[in-house]
């Protein structure tokens, strides 16, 4: 029976966020628990009000500290320029490049001394966690399209099938007709582009390249990404035992329904979240 476009698109799914989805703490943890000894270092500048000197005093004895002070303003990379109407410098706080006044500076017109010294925060590893958190959430965006992913890769594990044996994971054009003896040149432009599928699963003879998104917002890539798969499935269909699958989903394709629908139109084995547990991936494997 021929499937209706817009009752497909209705059962898209706005999310498939996990609990680990938000905040990645053990990320957060393994880039805070090393400053430790730092953070408590300058520690002792929180309520001080001659705080430019007890800084320069701290410096002068534990140069080290100052590689903390870019975390301190959501930043990892230790190079910082900063300009104003006096000054235009490169400061580096890995290996110091500028004198201790100039740094002082620094820490003035950031405001990291009026923080401190006015007692906003009362501990520096509290503050760092807290910005690690923040910099960690930036990460979503990857993680969600490593959840369709993992969703996908316990789907085909649930349904009997072993990596390695039965699936490979981000599998490449090259390996798949190095390991089975099969011409793809059609999918390659003839080897010209590298092309790398999520997911390729490999049952009685057949070969099945399975690509996996889930997309959240709307853009421009969502119609470039259509239009990439609704060419491969039609160079698909030329190949003997091979068959092309794309599963995606997120409300972001209403944006780019059109583009969606044209794909839809031309590829059958084309499923999101719902079909999945429908059994549709099932069925076309013959499980």
């Amino acid at each position: 029976m021929k499937r209706d476009f817009d009752d497909w698109l209705n059962t898209f799914r706005d999310s498939i966020s996990n609990y680990a989805f938000y905040v990645d703490f053990e990320n957060v943890y393994n880039h805070t628990v090393p400053l430790k000894r730092e953070l408590d270092l300058l520690n002792v500048l929180v309520g001080e009000e001659n705080i430019a000197i007890k800084f320069k005093e701290l410096v002068n004895k534990h140069p080290e500290v100052l590689k903390i002070i870019p975390i301190l303003l959501a930043k990892r990379e230790y190079s910082i320029f900063a300009m104003d109407e006096k000054t235009e410098i490169e400061y580096d706080f890995l290996k110091p490049n500028v004198t201790i006044d100039e740094y002082c500076y620094f820490m003035d017109k950031t405001g990291l001394f009026n923080l401190l010294s006015n007692k906003i925060i009362s501990n520096l590893y509290d503050y760092v966690t807290g910005v690690e958190a923040g910099l960690n959430s930036n990460g979503r965006k990857n993680r969600g399209g490593h959840l369709m992913e993992k969703l996908v890769e316990d789907h085909l594990e649930n349904l009997g099938l072993k990596k390695g044996r039965d699936f490979e994971k981000e599998y490449n054009v090259t390996s798949i007709q190095n390991r089975f003896n099969i011409d793809l040149s059609e999918i390659s432009n003839q080897g010209t582009t590298k092309k790398r599928f999520d997911f390729v699963v490999f049952l009685n003879n057949h070969i099945y390249a399975i690509e996996t998104n889930f997309y959240t917002s709307q853009g421009s890539k969502l119609n470039e990404t259509a239009g990439n798969y609704e060419l491969i499935a039609s160079k698909a269909k030329k190949i003997n035992n091979f068959t092309f699958i794309w599963i995606t989903d997120g409300l972001g394709w209403r944006s780019a329904r059109n583009s969606l629908k044209q794909t839809f139109n031309v590829l059958e084995t084309m499923y999101n979240i719902n079909d999945l547990r429908n059994g549709k991936l099932k069925e076309l494997l013959g499980l």
